[in-house]
C-alpha cells in the first residue's frame, strides 16, 4: 500500500506509516481502504507482536479530505450509504471499520501523533491501545462544524479515555485544543518532544515479552471494557489456564532464574 501507507515489518513491530504527507495525511476514498486493507492483512500477519501507527510530514492525520466535503455539499454524497450493506462481525461499516479494524487487531498498537489529528484523525488515534502525542498537536473532534457526528467509531471508543461531560463538551463545540491537555483529559498517555522515535521504542520493547501472554492480556483488557465481573473472572481463569506450563511459560519463568534474555517462538 505504498500511495497511501507504508508499512515495514522488523522483529515483530509493524511501523505503519500514512504517507500521504502533501495533504497531512487526509483520509480519501484511497486511504479509507489501505488503512482498512492494511489493517486486515496485520490480523493475520506471522510473527507480529506489535504495531505502531504514524503519520509522514507535517500531520498525523487532518482527517477527511475536503474534496468529500465538496461531494456533500453538492448532494453527490447521500448518507443512505452508511446504512447499505453488510457489517463487519462487531458491527462497523466501511467507513467505521477504517478505525475499527486497529482496535480489532490481537497486539498492542501504538499511535505517534503530532501535528493535527481533526475528525477521522482524531477518532483514527483513539483506536490505539496507547498514544504518545507531541505537547503542541491540535486535535478536534471536528465534525460539528460541518454539520456532522463523529462516525468513525469515535463514539464507541471516546467513551472509555475521557468522562462524559468531556466527551460531550468536545463533541458540541468542535473546539481545536492541544496535546498538553489532551494530556490532561486522558486521551494522551505520553506527552512527547519525538513521539514516533518513542512509541516505537515502547513497541521493540512490547516485541521482547512474551507473544502468547501479551495477546491474552489484550483480550482481557478489551472484554474489561464492557464485560460484567463474573464474565471477566472466568476469563482471566480461561487465558491462564492455557498459559501455565505451556512452553513459553517456562521459557519466560527460565530466563529470568537465568537472568538471560528470553527467546519466544511465534
Amino acid at each position: 500500500m505504498d500511495h497511501r501507507i507504508r508499512v515495514t515489518l522488523q522483529q515483530g513491530v509493524a511501523d505503519v506509516r500514512l504517507v500521504r504527507a502533501d495533504k497531512m495525511n487526509a483520509l480519501d476514498d484511497e486511504m479509507f481502504e489501505a488503512l482498512r486493507r492494511t489493517g486486515e492483512r496485520l490480523k493475520t500477519e506471522a510473527g507480529l507482536r506489535a504495531v505502531v501507527i504514524s503519520g509522514e510530514g507535517r500531520a498525523f492525520c487532518a482527517g477527511l479530505d475536503t474534496e468529500n466535503f465538496g461531494k456533500m455539499a453538492s448532494g453527490q454524497r447521500g448518507g443512505q450509504r452508511l446504512l447499505q450493506g453488510e457489517r463487519t462481525p462487531g458491527g462497523s461499516n466501511p467507513s467505521q471499520h477504517t478505525v475499527m479494524v486497529w482496535n480489532e487487531l490481537p497486539v498492542p498498537v501504538i499511535a505517534a501523533v503530532h501535528g493535527v489529528a481533526f475528525g477521522g484523525g482524531f477518532q483514527l488515534m483513539l483506536a490505539a491501545d496507547i498514544r504518545f502525542m507531541a505537547p503542541d498537536t491540535r486535535l478536534s473532534i471536528m465534525e460539528i462544524n460541518w454539520g456532522l457526528v463523529p462516525d468513525m467509531g469515535g463514539m464507541a471508543l471516546l467513551r472509555h479515555l475521557v468522562r462524559d461531560d468531556v466527551a460531550r463538551e468536545l463533541t458540541y463545540t468542535g473546539r481545536v485544543f492541544n496535546g498538553t491537555e489532551a494530556h490532561q483529559l486522558g486521551l494522551a498517555t505520553h506527552l512527547s518532544g519525538d513521539p514516533y522515535t518513542e512509541a516505537l521504542a515502547l513497541a521493540r520493547q512490547i516485541a521482547e515479552r512474551p507473544p502468547k501472554a501479551m495477546r491474552a492480556a489484550k483480550r482481557l483488557l478489551d472484554l474489561a471494557r464492557h464485560g460484567d465481573a463474573r464474565s471477566i473472572l472466568l476469563a482471566e481463569s480461561r487465558e491462564q489456564a492455557e498459559l501455565i506450563g505451556a512452553p513459553e511459560q517456562v521459557e519466560a519463568v527460565t530466563a529470568r532464574l537465568q537472568k538471560r534474555p528470553a527467546v519466544y517462538k511465534d
